[in-house]
């Protein structure tokens, strides 16, 4: 079985021609690609040196023009002199021409749009505001490339606007504490990445982070000591400026409020006493909605934040109410009943009711979770979905403004192209549900259980026609998706690939005799189903899908890093380069989807984000496992670790949970938290295996297959001291046998294929249950080249 992965061949020029419209992207190495596109000389090139000048006319720049300019000076090596500003003028190579004066803080409407035009006499910027042309220096700065001959830019005519105007990035420090610099560090990534909003998550259950000068015990008995000044709030405020990013602080109501009962228990819906919460997940301490010292509480924590972040929006949580205390409270009963509350829900919007009270007496507008959308409150409010496109679209279409962040959790270790495909707007179905007449239909039910929390169930369709197979999935209580790359598999088992909240998820089942058997791979994990078969097609629930009206208030999305499993020393290596593919969903047209196209740009990003902003991704990497290796000889380790990747984030998370690790003192010191969320060789691997299987004389697909297979043989051996010496790495000894048994195989399968040999059943067999066994979850990580290892054994003819 393959993994889902479409490439595209494209030109080995750089200069690729591309036509004057978004779609399909080009390959100049540009993230997010820009609306509108033209090559205008293939050939020709604006050549650099290093007297290169930056003049700015209509808004002085200059902090930034000498920040360009040092940038500039990283990406080819140069040292480039002090800019004198007063001779500058008329020897001047990359002119931005800025036709509006507006205040530098960005605001929700702020014009990002800009033009860029580059002749071989120089490159010429052009935007209607300061944050039009912030955007356009990213664009020309992805543009410089060296070749074997200068420094040059192509020449190219660029046109763009971002497609949504809320392009967010969610930092936690409350689950684990962030310096500043870290911050401004991804705040440089954000606008290198044209993203604009930073959401700053400053309090939850297990950490209070923000200074407040009237309730002072929040950070002195809540913090563990690790919060942020009132003077650091408003540096990274005025960093964030200069970059044209907005912040959003989050203080978490009336839920996630354990680190208020620590400092202030009176405030809470029950008496206490509470400690400081270790554990993640979701608890009960709750603010006590009928209590007035806690309006006047938030009354004075709103009043200080405005103080500090001048953004006109201000998010309050308000997600996961644990309303335990409020069912146990009698006191709370009883307002209830007297203010004719009906249920906890409406509670909670008469919570809110009065927070916006508070907000709009300091001209602040809410934004909160899925939770707190209830048809009390006022059209005013942003609802940010974790719950996905229907809930979003629901809200939408009752003319509330919303925000998307399901799909695009990069705490989680999904594939870059699981986030590349989740589109901002809900879609309908897409699929023909209806039986015709000639076709056969087939559903089935399914049972999944996980290791913590209820199972996952529901059913699923698969329906033939003429023209091949079709069909859509049911998971209990959520609407209806189309599933996509059918395949009937020789063994009699059927896969197909959809995406869910879950993850990229493919179920890989054995339909006979009236019984489902088999498993779903959720990420790249495996989870054992049953299900039996369905006497009829079942209904489903349709997709939520607003009206074109509805559509216009949904305002964009952001990336949600959660901190459970990160921390300062790994933060880079979880956002990026993940974050500039959010960034092209959010910023690019929607029919920029072409996934193969992504990878190949987005390989030249991550070098360039390395480079000219100064992202962390790969020294992360690298001072893990210097650490692990004991050594900076970890030659061996890179090269086994390209064949791994971590486990799925809910196995991740309920594998602690089951082992009593579910808390803040977790240690993140494992191989799984050095690697990146996916396996560049791993995906490479079976694009090339994809396309031996489809033509097994294809020699170079072969040739770069046997090489990748000898290398990871070689490393499974090499590393074996390395894993030896070191006690956190000792339960990967039996992974590096796996893998040498693995890629040993792997040679000799790769052999029969060309040869056209054949396996027995029972090879067959032993193959599968080899396979099977090296799928397993082992101390937080997969060894993910399993999967196109199956395909290569799919495609041995059996013996007849």
């Amino acid at each position: 079985m393959s993994l889902p992965l479409r490439r595209t061949l494209l030109a080995s020029s750089l200069l690729l021609c591309v036509s004057a419209f978004a779609a399909p992207a080009g390959n100049l190495p540009l993230m997010p690609w820009p609306q509108q596109v033209d090559i205008t000389s293939p050939a020709g090139k604006f050549v650099l040196n290093d007297a290169l000048k930056i003049q700015v006319k209509g808004d002085a720049l200059m902090p930034e023009v000498n920040h360009w300019r040092e940038r500039l000076a990283q990406q080819t090596g140069w040292y480039l002199l002090a800019q004198n500003t007063e001779t500058v003028s008329g020897q001047a190579a990359i002119t931005l021409n800025i036709q509006n004066k507006v205040d530098a803080q960005p605001m929700p409407d702020s014009d990002e749009s800009y033009q860029l035009e580059v002749t071989p006499n120089g490159a010429t910027l052009t935007a209607s505001t300061r944050f039009g042309a912030m955007r356009g220096m990213e664009t020309l700065l992805q543009l410089v490339q060296n070749d074997g001959e200068n420094t040059f830019i192509p020449l190219v005519s660029i046109h763009d606007q971002p497609r949504f105007a809320w392009r967010g990035v969610l930092l936690d420090s409350a689950r684990h504490f962030l310096p500043v610099t870290d911050i401004k560090r991804q705040l440089d990534g954000m606008a290198a990445a044209k993203l604009n909003v930073l959401h700053w998550h400053l309090s939850d259950d297990q950490g209070w982070r923000f200074e407040s000068q009237k309730y002072p015990k929040l950070q002195e008995l809540a913090s563990d000591g690790q919060f942020y000044t009132v003077a650091q709030m408003k540096d990274v405020v005025a960093y964030a400026t200069e970059r044209g990013i907005r912040v959003v602080p989050e203080i978490d109501m009336p839920g996630h409020a354990s680190a208020i009962a620590v400092a202030y228990p009176e405030l809470l819906s029950a008496p206490g006493p509470y400690k400081m919460e270790r554990s993640w997940g979701v608890h009960e301490p709750t603010l006590d909605p009928t209590n007035e010292k806690v309006y006047a509480f938030a009354d004075a924590i709103v009043g200080e934040l405005t103080q500090i972040f001048p953004d006109p929006y201000l998010h309050i949580g308000g997600d996961e109410v644990d309303a335990t205390q409020w069912k146990t409270s009698k006191p709370v009963q009883a307002f209830m009943k007297e203010k004719g509350i009906a249920d906890t829900h409406a509670l909670q919007a008469y919570f809110n009711t009065r927070l916006q009270t508070i907000l709009h007496k300091h001209q602040r507008k809410m934004v909160g979770w899925d939770e707190i959308f209830h048809p009390d409150l006022p059209h005013d409010i942003v609802i940010q979905s974790w719950q996905g496109p229907d809930s979003l679209g629901a809200s939408a279409q009752k003319g509330y403004q919303g925000i998307l962040s399901t799909g695009f959790y990069l705490d989680q270790p999904h594939s870059a192209a699981y986030h590349y495909r989740n589109e901002i707007l809900p879609q309908p179905l897409g699929v023909d549900q209806n039986v015709a007449e000639g076709e056969q239909a087939q559903s089935w039910s399914f049972n999944m259980p996980r290791l913590k929390g209820k199972p996952v169930d529901g059913c699923f369709t698969l329906i033939e026609s003429k023209d091949g197979w079709r069909g859509f999935i049911d998971f209990t209580g959520k609407t209806r998706r189309a599933v996509r790359d059918i395949v009937w598999h020789n063994d009699g088992r059927v896969s197909f690939a959809v995406d869910t909240w879950m993850g990229d998820t493919r179920p890989v089942l054995s339909l006979k005799d009236g019984k489902t058997d088999g498993y779903f791979i959720i990420g790249n994990a495996r989870y054992p189903v049953t299900g039996t078969r369905l006497s009829a097609v079942p209904d489903g629930l349709p997709p939520v899908v607003p009206d074109a009206e509805g559509m216009k208030n949904i305002l964009g999305g952001e990336a949600a890093l959660w901190q459970e499993n990160i921390t300062s020393q790994i933060l880079d290596l979880k956002l990026w380069p993940r974050g500039f593919v959010v960034a092209e969903r959010l910023w690019s047209a929607q029919d920029v989807k072409d996934t193969g196209n992504m990878y190949q740009r987005l390989a030249k990003i991550d070098a360039w984000s390395v480079v000219s902003v100064g992202l962390q991704q790969h020294v992360e990497t690298a001072r893990l496992m210097t650490r692990l290796a004991n050594s900076t000889d970890i030659a061996s380790l890179l090269s086994f670790s390209t064949a791994l990747e971590p486990a799925q984030y809910y196995t991740r998370q309920h594998i602690k949970f089951q082992a009593g690790h579910y808390t803040q003192s977790e240690p993140l010191n494992r191989l799984a938290d050095a690697l990146p969320a996916e396996s560049n060789a791993v995906r490479e691997f079976a694009a090339q295996m994809n396309t031996l299987v489809q033509d097994p004389k294809n020699a170079q697909a072969a040739q770069s297959l046997r090489e990748q297979l000898e290398s990871w043989q070689r490393s499974a051996e090499q590393v074996k001291p390395v894993l030896a010496q070191n006690y956190v790495l000792k339960p990967l000894q039996p992974v590096a046998e796996q893998l040498g048994d693995l890629s040993s195989q792997g040679l000799a399968w790769l052999e029969k294929l060309q040869k056209g040999e054949t396996l027995t059943a029972q090879e067959r067999q032993q193959a599968q249950a080899t396979l099977d066994d090296a799928a397993k979850v082992q101390d937080e990580l997969v060894i993910a080249v399993v999967y196109p290892l199956e395909q290569l054994l799919a495609g041995l003819k059996a013996t007849q």
